[in-house]
């Protein structure tokens, strides 16, 4: 019989504790001080968090060459920059640590050239879009010495805490395979992956990293093994223009079919307005906050366009299948045609299986035939906008306290893990070009 236990809280080793109070400050009290590079989505999300917390953290500067990015996240005390060359160049200490969220192929350089300075490193992921870049930063940093994360926020979600934690009890047995799904979502996919920055790997990076280097990470860190050998198969199958239906106009705003396309911009975007206001994704699209702005950015910028028309190459739909260390087995589909929701996993063990949501486990021992349902607690929604299921303010507390302490336990994602998931994202990515089973490179 199923049983519902409510919230569980999660402690002991590894576990990531959300709050304030006096823990997490700098020696003395004060708060340790953050500068930002990348000052888009992610950078103030980030930006964000040091706001809301501070008495454990300050933003001392802001580098990016959009001011008005700059002026999202700049205030009292805040210095601005062009760009991180010009933040380097003032020949100054700026503060402890800095927050790197600059966009995918923008990763490399300034990661070695900061390391090399000597700050502490936050990074957004993927660490670059190749393997040798990958390898370059993990080497500066390494040999640097100093504090480094990186942003695979499903590392530290109430929901992972939950997953882990009945994993590492045992009460599965020995873990012998893997499930797991990355619902994209039909418009997070359109709105990102097919009008927006990602939808190009000349621009970007394959889907795979961009997107889902979380998932194989995550996989690694819940089942504490390696990646070791990957085939895969996928492909842009729906986002063509040989798919555009007959009389689709190049934008949505001039389009008589608009009303019925699933992939309707207006609706996406004038509808978040409406219902939650100018927050992410509409915060992409425009820096206004009336009707009147999504309808101008809409008209002439990029996510106005028909995603049967634009420049988009990446894949919309990818399945893998992987060996494991100790050989565990898993598979894993990332595909765009779902609805906006958390990852969905099933963990197949000797002694029992699990299931879970993003939002609670549902576990069956088979020694006894019982079933306990069991719930994260305070995971909140899967996107942006929702904190990553609590993923973005648990990295953020972490990353701080581990500044703070000088204690880089308390960082669930340090170069090597992460060099880890990269290297089976290239590797999968080879085996879907050559149609081979591809073994993941040691580092």
């Amino acid at each position: 019989m199923d049983s519902e236990l409510g919230t569980t809280a999660h402690g002991g080793p590894g576990a990531v504790t959300h709050g304030g109070g006096s823990g997490g400050r700098a020696p003395g009290g004060r708060p340790v001080t953050l500068a930002l590079v990348g000052a888009g989505n992610r950078g103030q999300t980030y930006a964000s968090w040091v706001r809301a917390h501070p008495g454990r953290a300050r933003l001392t500067a802001v580098a990016d060459p959009d001011p008005l990015r700059r002026a999202r996240v700049a205030g009292d005390g805040v210095r601005e920059f062009s760009d991180w060359t010009e933040l380097l160049a003032s020949g100054e200490r700026i503060a402890d640590a800095v927050i790197l969220a600059t966009q995918d192929r923008l990763h490399a350089e300034p990661a070695v050239a900061l390391a090399e300075a000597g700050y502490d490193l936050l990074m957004e992921k993927p660490l670059a879009p190749t393997e040798e870049e990958c390898r370059r930063i993990v080497e500066a940093v390494t040999r640097a010495g100093v504090l480094f994360a990186v942003c695979h926020v499903m590392r530290y979600t109430p929901y992972t805490d939950l997953v882990k934690q009945v994993v590492d009890g045992g009460t599965l047995g020995e873990i012998m395979s893997v499930e797991h799904l990355e619902p994209v979502g039909w418009w997070h996919a359109a709105h990102s992956y097919v009008r927006g920055p990602w939808r190009s790997e000349r621009l970007a990076s394959p889907m795979l990293l961009a997107k889902s280097c979380h998932d194989l990470d995550w996989l690694a860190y819940v089942t504490g093994r390696r990646i070791e050998r990957v085939s895969s198969f996928g492909s842009l199958g729906h986002f063509r223009p040989e798919r555009r239906p007959a009389k689709a106009a190049d934008r949505c705003l001039d389009c008589s079919i608009e009303p019925e396309c699933p992939y309707s911009a207006p609706r996406l975007y004038l509808g978040t307005l409406a219902e939650r206001g100018p927050i992410w994704p509409v915060s992409v699209i425009t820096g206004g906050s009336d009707e009147t702005a999504v309808i101008e950015a809409l008209r002439t910028g990029p996510y106005g366009r028909c995603v049967y028309a634009c420049d988009n190459d990446v894949v919309d739909h990818q399945v893998l299948a992987m060996e494991l260390s100790g050989g565990v087995t898993a598979t894993f589909t990332m595909t765009a045609f779902t609805e906006q929701t958390h990852r969905q996993t099933r963990i197949f063990g000797t002694h029992g299986c699990l299931t879970g949501d993003g939002e609670r486990v549902r576990v069956v021992d088979f020694r006894d035939g019982s079933t306990e349902v069991i719930e994260a607690g305070g995971t909140g929604g899967s996107t942006a906008a929702d904190d990553h299921g609590g993923g973005d303010s648990g990295l953020m507390d972490a990353f701080v306290r581990a500044l703070a302490d000088g204690d880089p336990a308390h960082v669930r994602s340090g170069p090597a893990d992460s060099l880890d998931s990269h290297l089976a994202v290239f590797a999968a990515e080879r085996a879907r070009h050559t149609g081979t089973v591809v073994t993941v490179p040691e580092q």
